[in-house]
């Protein structure tokens, strides 16, 4: 094994693995602060799971209310409206869009990639995109130091007085050897690759099949006779297609995708991801087969563009101080260590129909602890890899929460840096005082 180029050689107060949603947002919360912030991404620009996964929309804003006629109650705040105002302000986002008993933002991932370069910019923040973290350093057996990295220039010696591991999939907490769980008994959701079509009449499309984004019966109906009758392969009946920011275009979330001996692939494993993409993408095509032939509005839908990868819903969590439950979820249990708060639904696509479970007009909150790693220093985490058991992940996991997840790990990593104290000393009180002053509104 050899490679003669130079290691180039790199420190900063923080570093940051992973730029979606939860990745950009401690980014710019830290750097803000004062620090000096340097953030991996693999792919060439930020947005994980909501762009190089199409995952399409900013859930997660809004309240639930059992009314099919009640109007949108925002819930989130703070960090998420700048970026709500910058990407209204490139006409990146539509109104809210019904969702079954909530509200949803359909936004441009194009108009999200540009936001977030301008947002991490603008903080000062130094960014390296097409780079990925192959080793981590190590301080001793508990303390990160900061990662060993690989992009075309060669290998990027990266450290850091905090790193933040922003992946979405628990890498770093795995790569030092920390406690990770996945799924039930490793049983994990399975991926969705999700794609856009245009060449629709989206005002037919509406005046036939209402603003409610999750299709009703009949269409579900019409899935299932076409399965019967062999015309099609569709393995999801209950599919859901929202409207986009831009002209006669839909964005569907349709697939169902399980591995060919029949179980939940999980992305982790590299088998796993290769058959997901491509029974995805086969997927892709017979569903857009079937909207054309069956859907009004539809008639000469074509695919405009699939996920850069499938959309990962679960993979590894690390585990935390403290783990959310499914109980809390579904009671909307308050934390006195909450820097965050949701009214998602449990949102399971195990099985052939999707699986939602409200919390109406009420929320809960998710405890700074989750983020903190129950061995290993110098450490937090971010994002959908939080300490969260299945079905609590399965609420917790969505956009507008890895926004609130972000800007509070950027504050409470900054908070550990200026002051010299280890992440899990850090007191959440201090970080919800933070966000508040950002308008979090969490009192």
């Amino acid at each position: 094994m050899l490679d003669r180029r130079p290691i180039t050689n790199i420190h900063a107060d923080m570093l940051i693995v992973g730029g979606g949603a939860a990745g950009m947002a401690a980014a710019v919360t830290a750097a803000r602060r004062g620090l000096k912030v340097i953030l991996l991404e693999r792919y060439g620009f930020c947005g994980g799971g909501a762009v190089a996964g199409l995952s399409g929309t900013v859930c997660g804003l809004f309240e639930a209310d059992q009314s099919d006629t009640a109007p949108p109650k925002k819930l989130v705040f703070g960090f998420v409206d700048e970026f709500i105002k910058r990407m209204n302000a490139k006409d990146g986002l539509t109104p809210p869009v019904r969702y079954g008993k909530t509200y949803t933002l359909v936004h441009d991932p194009l108009v999200w990639r540009g936001v977030a370069d301008d947002m991490l910019e603008d903080a000062g923040v130094h960014v390296v995109y097409h780079t990925m973290v192959t080793d981590v350093l190590m301080d001793g057996d508990e303390r990160i130091a900061g990662v060993i990295a690989y992009n075309k220039q060669g290998k990027l010696r990266v450290t850091a007085e905090i790193t933040i591991d922003a992946s979405g999939d628990g890498d770093l907490a795995a790569m030092s050897g920390l406690d990770t769980f996945m799924g039930v008994d490793g049983v994990v959701q399975n991926p969705t690759m999700m794609f856009r079509i245009q060449g629709v009449d989206v005002k037919r499309f509406l005046a036939r099949y209402g603003e409610d984004s999750v299709l009703g019966p009949d269409v579900s109906e019409a899935i299932w006779q076409s399965n019967v009758g062999g015309s099609y392969v569709l393995p999801r009946a209950k599919i859901f297609l929202f409207p986009t920011p831009r002209p006669n275009e839909l964005l569907c979330n349709c697939t169902r995708i399980i591995g060919r001996d029949g179980r939940e692939l999980n992305p982790i494993y590299a088998a796993d991801f290769t058959e997901a993409e491509i029974e995805g993408r086969k997927q892709v095509q017979e569903y857009t087969r079937f909207f054309r032939d069956q859907l009004t509005g539809c008639e000469n839908a074509f695919v405009n563009d699939t996920g850069v990868q499938v959309g990962v819903r679960q993979t590894r969590q690390v585990r935390g101080l403290a783990t959310l439950k499914n109980e809390d979820v579904v009671s909307g249990t308050k934390s006195r260590s909450g820097i965050a708060r949701s009214a998602w639904p449990i949102e399971m696509h195990s099985g052939q129909k999707p699986r939602l479970e409200w919390l109406f007009n009420d929320y809960y909150e998710i405890p700074y602890e989750c983020f903190v790693p129950i061995r290993g220093e110098s450490l937090l985490t971010t994002g959908r890899c939080l300490s969260a058991e299945a079905d609590a992940m399965a609420s917790a996991r969505v956009t507008a929460q890895c926004f609130s997840y972000g800007h509070a790990i950027g504050h409470a990593a900054g908070i550990a840096v200026q002051e010299r104290i280890a992440p899990r000393l850090v007191d959440p009180l201090a970080v919800r005082a933070a966000v508040n002053r950002d308008g979090a509104q969490l009192d």
